[in-house]
């Protein structure tokens, strides 16, 4: 007697087609369709996982160095002395603190400068 492996596929068939849900005409309904388009779309996942940190980070130096240019300082020389002087905050935190909390940044700035 042979062994069909009917649960296992069934059940692998099912879970790409419910990947696949909400994908436009037989992508969601054809499985050699579906498989294609849910490979791809993982692959752009995986993919846009990394450039979104990319792009948050440049986001983040971007806000940083604008409150700092208006300190008389650049970005460069910001980082820089905040390493010298060991202050240990992450670049979303200064990020944030410099457009949500601009009196904390100034005192930040004015730390740095000294």
């Amino acid at each position: 007697m042979r062994v069909k492996q009917q649960p296992a596929s069934r059940a692998r068939k099912k879970k790409v087609l419910q990947m696949a849900k909400g994908y436009w005409g037989r992508r969601s309904k054809n499985y050699r369709r579906a498989i294609e388009t849910v490979r791809r779309a993982l692959v752009y996942s995986y993919r846009d996982r990394r450039a979104r940190r990319r792009e948050f980070r440049a986001l983040w130096i971007t806000r940083i160095n604008a409150a700092v240019r208006e300190k008389g300082l650049t970005y460069k020389d910001f980082i820089h002395d905040l390493q010298k002087k060991n202050v240990l905050l992450s670049r979303d935190i200064l990020a944030k603190i410099a457009a949500e909390y601009p009196a904390v940044f100034d005192k930040i700035v004015e730390e740095v400068k000294k």
